[in-house]
C-alpha cells in the first residue's frame, strides 16, 4: 500500500489561494487514482476531487468545481490540489487518498489516506 503525506495547509483570507501537495512512498503511484477529501467539524468526511493515473480525467464535487483544480505529477509521486476563490465553507482537514484498484470511474475503492492538513479560511 503506498503512504501519503499531505502538505501546504494553513490559514488564509476567504477569496485567496492555497495548494495542498500529497506525497506517495513507492514505485507504483502511477497505478493509482488519487482523491482529496475534507471533514470539516461536527460534519462527516467529504468528496473533494479525484484524477485518473495519467491525469488526463478528473472529477469534482459540486461545491468546488470552477474553484479547485486536481493535478498529479507522477515523477514526482505527488498530487495537488489548487484551491482559488477559497470561502468560508472550505474550513476543514483535507485528506489525500489513493485507489489502487480501479474499478470504477469516478473512483470509489480508496484504501489508502495520508494523516490529513488543516485549512482554515478567515473573514
Amino acid at each position: 500500500q503506498v503512504q501519503l503525506v499531505e502538505s501546504g495547509g494553513g490559514l488564509v483570507q476567504a477569496g485567496g489561494s492555497l495548494r495542498l501537495s500529497c506525497a506517495g512512498s513507492g514505485r507504483t503511484f502511477n497505478n493509482y487514482y488519487m482523491g482529496w477529501f475534507r471533514q470539516a467539524p461536527g460534519k462527516e468526511r467529504e468528496f473533494v476531487a479525484a484524477i485518473n493515473r495519467s491525469g488526463s480525467s478528473t472529477y469534482y464535487a459540486d461545491s468546488v468545481k470552477g474553484r479547485f483544480t486536481i493535478s498529479r505529477d507522477n515523477a514526482k509521486n505527488t498530487v495537488y490540489l489548487q484551491m482559488n476563490s477559497l470561502k468560508l465553507e472550505d474550513t476543514a482537514v483535507y485528506y489525500c487518498a489513493a485507489d489502487r484498484i480501479g474499478r470504477v470511474w469516478p473512483p470509489v475503492d480508496f484504501g489508502s489516506w495520508g494523516q490529513g492538513t488543516q485549512v482554515t479560511v478567515s473573514s
